[in-house]
């Protein structure tokens, strides 16, 4: 089963958020425009408005108030997504052509910039205060995560918290951010939307360990982009950690990226092939598993609803997520 099908109830909410996030998106100046709409069109699995939706039906579910969160979360992650390819220097995003690549750094950075605006201007239409500054503080976060992963690159010497603590920025918060806020606007007291935090929380810290295993083991057909490729770009992901206590792929490893020679096709291959014969995957996947363990746990206090269901269904599929 796809993911799409275990929330697939949500079709007509889910249409109704994609219209707007194109409503949303629509600039007077071209080229702002049609790099934003590029840039939603590309696609995407929409996992964090569906993530709002979801909290919000444990409670007093209202499309009208909870669009607007849902399209906020969504445009926030657009606009790191530009801002991460500007940084990466990527040339393909989902197996297309990134803002950067099409129109150049600056008016990619630009383009993200006017998205994040777009979103703050969205989420203006909900009144209650806890709601700003939890988005505040999770874009703060965000913020520090992305510096973080530009000081970490090729340092071979970061250890698995180091490694942890910038997932949790760059993915983990804004999953969390969506449960809980999606939770506050159906009107769930905080003690519930705490445990919809830390369920968001322990599935985003997964969802990405998971994420960093696929580059590994997933062709670039399926990834969008080359496999291998966040090595490739200096990002030292839980495989790569597990691997180097392995003495040969730690020699191979700073071979290939200490010689003054590009780092070519066949050597990233070379070391994929030795990656995958330590148990560094094996080891990672079990890590993915413990966070999906507790963000079932988190579940347990919230009341049996088809909403909950979907959740634990989600966690489930993104335990078995393989390409």
């Amino acid at each position: 089963m796809k993911l799409p099908k275990i929330y697939g109830f949500l079709k007509k909410d889910m249409e109704s958020i994609e219209s707007a996030l194109q409503d949303s998106i629509q600039a007077n100046h071209p080229v702002l425009r049609d790099a934003s709409m590029e840039l939603l069109h590309a696609g995407g699995k929409r996992i964090r408005p569906v993530f709002v939706l979801l909290s919000s039906q444990l409670g007093d579910y209202d499309l009208s108030k909870i669009r607007k969160v849902a399209v906020t979360l969504e445009l926030i992650h657009m606009a790191t997504l530009v801002h991460d390819d500007v940084i990466d220097e990527a040339e393909l995003r989902r197996g297309k052509p990134t803002t950067a690549s099409i129109y150049g750094n600056r008016v990619a950075m630009y383009t993200g910039d006017y998205i994040l605006a777009r979103a703050l201007e969205e989420i203006t239409d909900i009144p209650d205060k806890r709601v700003h500054e939890l988005l505040s503080k999770t874009l703060v976060e965000v913020s520090i995560g992305e510096i973080e992963q530009i000081e970490y690159k090729f340092n071979w010497e970061q250890n698995f918290r180091d490694y942890l603590r910038r997932i949790k920025r760059k993915t983990a918060l804004l999953i969390a951010s969506s449960c809980k806020l999606g939770a506050i606007v159906g009107g769930l007291n905080d003690y519930q939307a705490s445990k919809l935090y830390q369920y968001g929380y322990y599935i985003g810290m997964s969802y990405q360990i998971i994420d960093d295993i696929l580059d590994f083991t997933s062709t670039s057909k399926e990834l969008g982009k080359p496999a291998g490729n966040d090595l490739l770009q200096g990002n030292i992901t839980l495989p790569v950690l597990y691997a180097m206590e392995d003495k040969t792929f730690k020699q191979s490893l700073f071979e290939v990226f200490t010689k003054d020679a590009h780092v070519t096709t066949n050597d990233m291959k070379i070391l994929i092939q030795q990656l995958k014969r330590t148990d560094a995957i094996k080891r990672s996947y079990a890590v993915s598993d413990l966070y999906l363990t507790k963000a079932l746990s988190a579940l347990d206090e919230i009341p049996d609803s088809r909403a909950k269901k979907t959740l634990q269904d989600i966690a489930t599929y993104i335990g078995k997520r393989r390409s």
